[in-house]
């Protein structure tokens, strides 16, 4: 903290005031004069490196604690309780004041404010509640539909080999779709889980590729589109797992055909990107580029929420899980790698992932 405000009478300091400075939590003390009189360095990084000898009222961001600064300085204790902070990024802090009463040494009755920095915790929290939320919502949808299609057949449906088949078709399409969902969830918990491990190992990104655009081939013809892989003549070769970059780019490139106009190209860009002058280790690229409608561009940073979906119908109408681009994410992401998405409404999407050459 700074020492001018703990000084005693001699002059001299009753302790280092500096070692709070060392604190991650802003620490401050008001007179009751409302002046901030002292504050270590977490508390000037919130409240600017000027807030010292400052009225601390006059400060936007004292509003959510003034009146229980006021409270505390009277004499009433409070126990702790949550803040926000909503500007200039909303932050949640865990409140704790006690009144340091007056002494002849510092003079009239101080408040010591200390806040402990609860965003992360509380945005899992959030996570958390609306993944729980997400998933009972999207289970909720299928299992109805079964077990209404259960009853009509045990029913007025009996009897009737038609609409039999045609339920059992739409019981079917529903399961793979709990499925598919159960499968997602499952791989998105591994992913998550290992994200810390460096994946050991090399992976040919020029066969890799083609396997992908072998399996999606046949689904693209029948939109009448096209796989185009665009590679260098030397082989491309990555750090990392080949399961688990085949479902990466077998992810993106089923998105670029899914999401793409009918009779359109798709293409796949493998670049290696390296540069001896520079001081940064050697990257590989695959873009992943398709026309069609495109991302409006509020939506781009949200892509990769899980069950995040730009068209919440169309999406579920093709058998997405919404869980697909948060997959890729965490991959690249264990791969120590980087995604980037960028797109023109009405023209083009690509999506690229960066990662670090196997030849490094």
């Amino acid at each position: 903290m700074n020492d001018k405000g703990l000084r005693q009478e001699n002059g001299e300091l009753p302790f280092d005031a500096r070692i709070l400075d060392g604190l991650p939590d802003p620490v401050f003390a008001i007179d009751r004069n409302l002046r901030l009189v002292d504050a270590n360095q977490a508390a000037l990084n919130l409240f600017g490196v000027d807030a010292l000898d400052s009225d601390f009222a006059a400060s936007e961001l004292s509003t959510p604690i003034l009146k229980t600064v006021k409270t505390v300085l009277s004499g009433t204790p409070i126990p702790r309780t949550q803040v926000e902070f909503p500007a200039p990024v909303s932050r949640t802090f865990e409140l704790n004041l006690w009144r340091l009463p007056g002494l002849k040494s510092i003079g009239p009755a101080w408040v010591i404010v200390v806040l402990h920095d609860m965003t992360a915790m509380r945005r899992a929290e959030r996570m958390r509640a609306d993944f729980v939320s997400n998933v009972s919502h999207e289970m909720r949808s299928p299992l109805s539909s079964l077990l209404g299609f259960i009853e009509t057949l045990r029913g007025p449906a009996r009897e009737d080999p038609e609409a039999r088949d045609r339920f059992l078709q739409i019981m079917e399409d529903e399961a793979k779709r709990m499925t598919r969902l159960i499968n997602d969830l499952l791989t998105l918990s591994k992913v998550e889980a290992g994200e810390h491990i460096l994946p050991e190992g090399t992976v040919d990104l020029v066969g890799l590729l083609k396997q992908v655009a072998d399996i999606l081939s046949v689904r693209a013809r029948g939109r009448g589109m096209k796989i185009q892989i665009e590679k260098p003549d030397a082989p491309v070769v990555a750090k990392g797992v080949t399961d688990e970059l085949v479902q990466v780019f077998q992810n993106l490139v089923s998105n670029a055909v899914s999401y793409g106009h009918e009779g359109t190209l798709v293409r796949i860009e493998l670049k290696a990107e390296s540069d001896p002058s520079d001081n940064v280790p050697p990257l590989v690229s695959v873009a992943v580029t398709n026309h069609g409608e495109g991302i409006p561009a509020e939506d781009i940073p949200r892509l990769t929420e899980r069950f995040y979906r730009v068209d919440k119908g169309r999406s579920r109408s093709m058998g997405g899980t919404g869980l697909g681009l948060a997959i890729v994410k965490h991959i690249v992401a264990r791969h120590r790698g980087t995604l980037e998405i960028r797109s023109t409404p009405g023209g083009e999407t690509c999506f690229t992932v960066n990662l670090p050459s196997g030849n490094a």
